[in-house]
């Protein structure tokens, strides 16, 4: 019991700057380098449909006759469902199909049961012009395309003492 008294005493009676030491790098200078990179993919599909909102009848002549009768056929109400899809790719989409769905009503005539026109003179010079512009889709344009960005990042850091 007395060595571990005599003991403690030895170590709690030094001076506590003898226990510490100093840290001093070793080292004079140095560099760390770091490199990142970064990979994304973006799918796009823009799909642009073009319509005509409207319709455009006519009917012109010379030596024709209606009988009084509208010239106008009977108005239709259409609807227009347009599905456009396009295959899975592998790369872009993971193999699986995009397909999106745009539907449109829109009102048109109905050439079902027309005016009566008739040549005024038989026999006679005549001319007879009957036009129609509908409305719809027009145009319909998909396009698909898939980025790939990658981004590269190097860094250095030097260090000296």
């Amino acid at each position: 019991m007395k060595r571990i008294s005599l003991l403690l005493i030895c170590f709690l009676g030094l001076p506590l700057k003898t226990l510490a030491v100093p840290v001093v790098p070793n080292f004079q200078q140095g560099s760390m380098t770091s490199h990142t990179e970064t990979e994304s993919t973006v799918t796009e599909t823009i799909n642009s449909i073009d319509y005509r909102t409207g319709w455009e009848y006519s009917v012109s002549g010379v030596g024709i006759s209606n009988d009084g009768a509208a010239l106008n056929p009977n108005v239709n109400t259409s609807t227009v469902t347009v599905t456009p899809s396009s295959a899975g790719s592998t790369t872009g989409t993971g193999g699986v199909a995009i397909t999106g769905t745009v539907t449109s009503s829109y009102d048109s005539l109905d050439f079902s049961s027309p005016s009566s026109f008739t040549i005024t003179q038989p026999g006679g010079a005549f001319q007879f012009t009957q036009t129609y512009s509908g409305p719809g889709m027009t145009n319909q344009t998909v396009i698909q395309r898939v980025t790939q960005i990658t981004s590269v990042t190097d860094t250095t850091s030097t260090f000296t003492q």
